[in-house]
């Protein structure tokens, strides 16, 4: 772990460590500095494809579009940071400063769903980055993909941290009442000030709970996912945070334990010294016995959840919690991909 760096306000990360690619190794001297307020910069890309799939038995989808790279919310914990080493950035400050949005996205999904041999199945928005971080209030690339999934009747599952998503209301609305459309929004701990350190640049916690209701009041089907679980942390957290979405108008309920892929590992350990110095051991300790003794699980089946004594007391508080709220009792959440059709090109469109 590299020395610890002072906290920037605003910002999940306080630095720019080494990338696990990068084959030179810089050393900054003791009075070098980062910018103290460092600005984002968002990059227009033209992206080659648009829906990612995978094969993990442990995720609920197959597919899944991220319309950005990178994330300005600057989750430290977010596992999503190791990817920005592919681009030869840093999953530190560059991961939250240096976006990359997709602005063919639209027109590469209307491309890949008129194709006569794709198949219909749920599409994730938001299983790496958040579709609605800041730069989607100018961007809107998160709504033009919903407005080609709107027109091809596509189920679509999102999950966010952004209360931005209130402005597609009008979207989701319609496309809940086909059985095509619901919303998890990923609220780990109502505690304002953990929250302002822990995700600097996602709508606070309060504010989240807030769009549960709103988008709940409109029909459209909102769960929430009780992400990351810290032990020590917020964990103490669970039931309060479900109690809340509840009586906001959640149906469904999910929760994950933190994972530490990669430079994460790092990045969140250089975070417990500057703002949790006193609990940094015991979280690290209690991290590794829910891991078999590593820091990180990669493996299928166990890294969501986790595994021992501790993990096996989660997953029952966090049964128990749901079913004397009523959350996951319904089973008429499942999107319908029954509805799928390819809309008629534009006579135009054959000259």
């Amino acid at each position: 772990m590299e020395k610890p760096r002072t906290a920037i306000k605003g910002r999940g990360a306080s630095g720019n460590p080494r990338e696990r690619f990068e084959k030179l190794a810089r050393v900054r001297d003791d009075d070098e500095s980062i910018e103290p307020a460092p600005g984002t910069v968002i990059t227009l890309q033209r992206a080659r494809s648009i829906i990612s799939r995978n094969d993990s038995p442990d995720l609920p989808f197959n597919q899944s579009i991220n319309p950005y790279q990178g994330c300005e919310h600057g989750c430290i914990y977010c596992y999503a940071r190791p990817s920005h080493a592919y681009l030869g950035l840093s999953p530190g400050l560059d991961f939250e400063t240096r976006i990359f949005a997709k602005e063919n996205a639209a027109a590469l999904l209307r491309k890949e769903l008129s194709r006569p041999d794709y198949v219909c199945e749920l599409i994730s928005l938001g299983a790496n980055t958040d579709p609605y971080q800041p730069a989607e209030r100018k961007q809107r690339i998160t709504r033009s993909i919903l407005e080609v999934l709107w027109e091809f009747r596509h189920p679509v599952g999102i999950v966010t941290k952004g209360s931005l998503i209130e402005r597609d209301l009008d979207l989701l609305e319609p496309m809940a009442r086909e059985g095509l459309a619901q919303v998890f929004v990923s609220i780990g701990t109502l505690d304002g000030e953990i929250a302002r350190t822990l995700e600097p640049r996602a709508a606070a916690p309060y504010r989240r709970l807030e769009t549960v209701r709103r988008v709940s009041a409109r029909g459209v089907p909102c769960g929430v996912l009780v992400a990351p679980v810290i032990p020590f942390l917020n964990d103490k957290d669970m039931e309060t945070v479900l109690e809340a979405v509840a009586d906001a108008g959640a149906k469904m309920a999910g929760y994950t334990l933190l994972r530490l892929p990669w430079e994460v590992k790092g990045l969140f350990k250089n975070w417990l010294e500057q703002h949790a110095p006193l609990k940094a051991a015991r979280i690290m300790a209690r991290i590794r016995d829910m891991r078999g003794g590593r820091e990180n699980d990669p493996e299928f089946g166990s890294r969501m959840k986790g595994e021992g004594q501790y993990a096996e007391l989660l997953r029952e508080r966090f049964r128990v919690a749901c079913k004397r709220l009523g959350l996951n009792a319904d089973k008429r959440f499942r999107l319908d991909a029954g509805k799928f059709r390819r809309p008629q090109a534009p006579q135009g469109a054959l000259f």
